[in-house]
């Protein structure tokens, strides 16, 4: 059994990210998207509210588990008995970050292979981050993210007003 994971922190999880997910599905017998807290950024979002709304975001994706995880990524993907990762790239900044972390990767676990996906070119502009952004000055951010995350949002941007 072919196994991927495809690891990152979804806060929050977007269209182009379920693009990625939908087209990796295809390519392994179970991918895993795993949340992983990541203490360079500051959620929107818990990491709980994270795996939820990737759950509800991914229910018609038969081959796709949800999971979270903390610690070093080579290590859960071990415990996970594979060795693919998944990594999702929208554009030329994304290669050179994720072909570093990749490389290190590799270096601590020789076994470990990286497959990289282009994002649909519909979604390359699409961040988490910019998505925040969007969302935080009243933009809209409808045909952006899943519509249980559009949601989620506007909810907590009404909170905050």
């Amino acid at each position: 059994m072919r196994i991927a994971v495809c690891p990152g922190s979804f806060d929050p999880v977007t269209n182009g990210h379920l693009d990625v997910f939908y087209r990796a599905s295809k390519m392994f017998d179970e991918l895993i998207v795993a949340v992983f807290h990541n203490p360079g950024k500051k959620p929107m979002f818990t990491m709980e509210e994270r795996v939820e709304l990737l759950r509800e975001s991914t229910k018609n994706i038969s081959n796709l588990r949800v999971d979270s995880f903390s610690g070093l990524l080579n290590e859960y993907v071990r415990k996970q008995n594979t060795f693919i990762i998944v990594r999702g790239l929208r554009a030329l900044t994304d290669f050179e970050y994720e072909f570093q972390r990749a490389l290190l990767i590799k270096k601590v676990d020789p076994a470990m292979e990286t497959v990289f996906m282009m994002t649909n070119s519909e979604y390359s502009f699409l961040s988490s981050s910019g998505i925040k952004e969007l969302a935080t000055f009243g933009g809209c951010i409808k045909g952006l993210v899943p519509e249980c995350v559009e949601v989620e949002i506007n909810k907590r941007m009404q909170v905050n007003k």
